[in-house]
């Protein structure tokens, strides 16, 4: 069974760039057909998928954060983890880590229990 866990600064002053570690058990980060994501909510609002990055390394980013976003890999400790710099108020939100496993067709999702950042000085 594939487990996640964030981890990260709770709180993150405005213009500072927040860095966030998902760490992976269960799995590895480079296994064929696994894609590992980040998405956030903020307060009162729905999931924000913010990027991925793939088994093979490449990332993609949502075109609204990509100027902000840093997706990469430490595959000697499988772990991923998310950079966004120049934050704000508005990045406050719970971030979550969601491993995405096709295989043969099929697709299971896992997720991590996310992690609360507060932006605020």
């Amino acid at each position: 069974q594939v487990q996640l866990q964030e981890s990260g600064p709770g709180l993150v002053k405005p213009s500072q760039t927040l860095s966030l570690t998902c760490a992976v058990s269960g799995g590895s980060i480079t296994a064929n057909g696994h894609y590992w994501n980040w998405i956030r909510q903020p307060p009162g609002k729905g999931l924000e998928w913010m990027g991925n990055i793939a088994y093979s390394g490449s990332t993609y980013y949502s075109p609204s954060l990509k100027s902000r976003s840093s997706i990469s890999r430490d595959t000697s400790k499988n772990q991923i983890t998310l950079q966004l710099t120049s934050v704000t108020p508005e990045d406050t939100a719970v971030y979550y880590c969601l491993g995405v496993i096709v295989f043969t067709g099929t697709r299971n999702d896992y997720w991590g229990q996310g992690t609360q950042v507060t932006v605020s000085s």
